[in-house]
């Protein structure tokens, strides 16, 4: 696998002209999952395509910068002695150059839709292996393979062993089933991850190779470097796992760290880097939730607030400190190395993140309508921005015939796999900003036939209504990064 990923690399690097790539993408999150996945197709793929003038890439859907976040993911490489340095991220690569220029083939692991920004190049996706909610539409040129399973990385291991068994060797084995074991919380049928079928897939690969290192083992050191943040700074513990709120005038990040609170506010010169983190990416408000576990392995969870400004950290302390549904139940913790930061214990630990959130939301929604209905006026935004999420939502298998399927997505003899820029036009419009909603005109009404929309007079316009229309947020889920360990 090592000499394949060598191969990646030199094939990108090279100015040949007469080579096309099909690049086999996992999802932005980029956890352990998404990356085994696009690894091991992409060494399926290119080992089993009789093409020369195609080479076969998998591609991490994250900067190169952002890696050493994914401390599950770097622990593992180095384990089956696979460099970071021959892997592609998805700042090293142009996709949209090469789908200009209809060069560009597509396969999608554990996501099943393009984001947005990357939307304009969905005609040339010819395959997505997905263990999640089907969302895309059918096409004839794209085979899908849908189904609930707890890892995406069951399915690969399914194509594989179908497909083409002679390809399997110990390293490849190693990684698909060492990834099934983490997914699927060591097969444990408690925890409600694992199916039948990863179960089998994983008996499987075990038999061909018993000699893989018991399943326990594994799980425990996998499982030890995800929440291992020892070796990261201080902006890199911030972006592991981080959530942006954005309202009219704040800008709050929220990040899950995975250490005691009082000991990451003692790191050197914290609130300088917590500053620093703030002026980077123009966040006013810093809500740090810190998780451990005790000996019996039962959460703790700790909540503190950074902003440079007074009466904004008394605001968002006292919206959390006055939460009801739920109650965080917070005490306060005396921070004497930090006078920017107010910090709580929280004994509601059933609380995570995603309950914290909610609070949060509301606070800037009703600070924000407070503010319209003052000033008769609003100029903000109100979103939401996921920089490291991870969906484990469980999907449904896709039944259906949609006319003849390719084995796998070989762009030799067809242009199914290849852009042809007309997609140029439309990402344009993304790259200028324009909302979803407001991308097309809608479809004018027959006025003839369906009545005018008019008819029965104005629409009534209230500064509610308004303020709804414009200032609703919303939640951009991804599994960032998860990606990394989610509260």
């Amino acid at each position: 696998m090592e000499r394949f990923l060598q191969g990646c690399k030199a094939a990108l690097q090279s100015k040949h002209e007469g080579l096309d790539f099909h690049v086999v993408i996992g999802n932005e999150a980029c956890d352990l999952d998404s990356m085994a996945s696009a690894i091991t197709l992409a060494y399926y793929l290119a080992t089993t395509s009789s093409c020369r003038n195609l080479a076969y890439l998998p591609v991490l859907n994250i900067p190169r910068e952002d890696f050493p976040l994914r401390t599950e993911s770097t622990f593992f490489l180095k384990e089956k002695r696979i460099s970071e340095e021959h892997l592609i991220f998805r700042d090293e690569i142009d996709l949209g150059g090469l789908y200009e220029a209809g060069r560009l083939g597509l396969s999608l692991v554990d996501h099943n839709v393009l984001s947005r920004a990357d939307s304009f190049m969905e005609d040339v996706v010819t395959e997505v292996i997905d263990h999640r909610p089907l969302e895309r539409r059918a096409t004839r040129n794209c085979r899908v393979t849908a189904e609930s399973v707890g890892s995406c990385a069951t399915l690969v291991a399914e194509k594989i062993v179908r497909e083409a068994p002679h390809i399997l060797d110990s390293q490849l084995s190693s990684v698909l089933r060492d990834t099934i074991v983490l997914d699927c919380v060591n097969m444990a049928p408690a925890a409600g991850k694992v199916t039948p079928k990863d179960t089998e897939y994983v008996t499987i690969l075990e038999s061909k190779f018993p000699d893989l290192p018991p399943r326990g083992a594994v799980f425990d050191s996998l499982q030890k470097a995800k929440f291992d943040v020892s070796g990261l700074t201080t902006d890199q513990m911030l972006r592991k796992d981080l959530k942006a709120l954005v309202s009219r005038d704040i800008y709050v990040a929220v990040s899950s760290i995975y250490m005691d609170l009082e000991e990451f506010l003692r790191r050197e010169d914290v609130e300088n880097e917590l500053r620093e983190f703030c002026q980077k990416r123009r966040h006013n408000v810093i809500i740090t939730m810190a998780i451990t576990f005790t000996e019996d392995d039962k959460p703790r969870r700790q909540i503190a607030v950074y902003s440079q400004q007074g009466a904004l950290r008394a605001m968002v302390s006292t919206a959390l400190e006055q939460a009801t549904t739920p109650s965080l139940d917070l005490s306060p913790i005396s921070c004497q190395y930090c006078n920017q930061v107010t910090a709580y214990s929280q004994r509601n630990a059933a609380a995570s993140r995603k309950k914290v959130l909610p609070i949060l939301t509301d606070f800037l929604k009703k600070r924000d309508m407070q503010a319209f209905q003052e000033a008769g006026d609003y100029k903000g935004r109100c979103g939401f921005t996921d920089c490291n999420a991870e969906d484990n939502s469980e999907g449904n298998e896709q039944a259906g015939d949609f006319g003849e399927q390719p084995d796998h997505p070989d762009a030799c003899g067809g242009d199914g796999t290849k852009g042809r820029g007309y997609g140029a036009g439309f990402r344009r419009q993304m790259e200028d900003g324009l909302d979803d909603e407001n991308s097309f005109p809608p479809t004018p009404m027959n006025s003839l036939v369906e009545g005018c929309p008019l008819d029965r007079g104005l629409p009534k316009l209230t500064a509610e209504a308004i303020f709804e229309r414009i200032s609703r947020i919303t939640v951009a889920d991804s599994e960032v990064n998860s990606s990394t360990g989610k509260q």
